[in-house]
């Protein structure tokens, strides 16, 4: 093997949404934008469908392709871009649920599909998607007398619970819905834990899913293995890898693993992240290259074939602390090039 292999849990991914699901006493769909965060949409969305999720949302509508796939003909697949211009026949062919925008997006939804299921989002102070408040008072009327499936909203700071913004964005939330008979969704996976008052008829789970998140019961459903192409011993004084970056301060033993940047491991690693060799943490020495690392395994008792970044030791909020960035970032970033194995479901 001289790729990484990424091997995914499905029934992890289940289990987390059945465990998301537990906390609210209303439904709770699942979020696979992004081709499930990286990890296979149509994979993830045919096991969380079997788990129970009936709603699914996407970024896009031609992500809806693959959730369709996987899910089948008996769920609703949302849209969170809504309806764009160009995206009418996708729409129809995937039957997609649009989460309407705007006004523009309103006028071209019935006007070119009238009857067909959509959504409603508003804006509650994110200002990034959905109708603000003087535009959704104008088009309330005409929008509910459709019939929506559902309005929405989303959190800006739900994963600091302690932000002003939760509170503030629940009562903007409340004062432009109060009263309508439509099912309402304000919470992803952070809202889910700021408590029931901010579940409302419909949650959507997204990080949470995929091991993101800290909640009770979740589980890793992702491990990643770092093949060891080379193994040398250089001695103290001597240089690694682009730049010298690093100098060895004693003799040392070095592996060289194939992955990189190319493989959505970030340069911000370089000289920061710790791999792995079943319980004996090994620091990567040097600066992330496009395909390759250099790890120091000198205290490795026996070598194995491959090195974990990912895995029982180390998580994705541990990895993304390291990197200097959200965990979101380093699942998305996951590269192509890894032997994708996948258990269960």
């Amino acid at each position: 093997m001289s790729t990484g292999r990424l091997s995914i849990n499905l029934d992890a991914i289940a289990s987390n949404w059945k465990a998301l699901n537990a906390l609210t006493a209303g439904e709770t769909a699942a979020v696979v934008k992004a081709d499930a965060y990286g990890l296979g949409a149509e994979r993830v969305s045919r096991a969380l469908a079997r788990a129970g999720a009936r709603r699914f949302f996407v970024a896009v509508a031609e992500e809806g392709a693959a959730v369709r796939q996987g899910a089948g003909a008996d769920v609703e697949v949302c849209v969170f871009a809504g309806h764009c211009s160009g995206d009418t026949d996708i729409i129809a062919d995937l039957a997609l649920t649009p989460m309407l925008n705007s006004l523009e997006q309103l006028t071209r939804h019935f006007e070119a599909m009238p009857g067909h299921p959509f959504g409603i989002q508003l804006d509650t102070g994110m200002n990034r998607l959905g109708m603000e408040w003087d535009e959704w008072a104008a088009v309330a009327e005409i929008a509910l007398a459709q019939g929506p499936s559902m309005v929405i909203s989303h959190l800006a700071c739900s994963d600091e619970p302690d932000h002003p913004m939760n509170a503030y964005q629940l009562d903007v939330f409340r004062q432009m819905t109060d009263g309508i008979a439509v099912p309402r969704s304000l919470a992803a996976t952070g809202g889910i834990l700021l408590g029931p008052e901010y579940h409302f008829d419909l949650t959507r789970p997204g990080i949470g899913l995929y091991g993101g998140a800290a909640f009770d019961g979740a589980r890793l459903p992702l491990r990643l293995d770092l093949p060891i192409i080379q193994v040398r011993d250089v001695a103290a004084g001597e240089v690694v890898g682009y730049g010298n970056s690093w100098q060895a301060e004693r003799p040392t033993r070095l592996a060289t693993v194939a992955g990189g940047y190319a493989d959505g491991i970030l340069r911000s690693l370089s000289g920061r992240a710790t791999l792995w060799a079943g319980e004996v943490p090994c620091p990567l020495v040097g600066r992330v290259s496009m395909d390759l690392l250099t790890i120091d395994v000198t205290d490795v008792p026996e070598m194995p074939r491959a090195l974990t970044l990912i895995g029982g030791h180390q998580g994705l909020d541990q990895i993304a602390t390291d990197a200097g960035t959200i965990n979101y970032e380093i699942l998305t970033s996951l590269g192509q090039r890894y032997d994708r194995r996948y258990t269960s479901a």
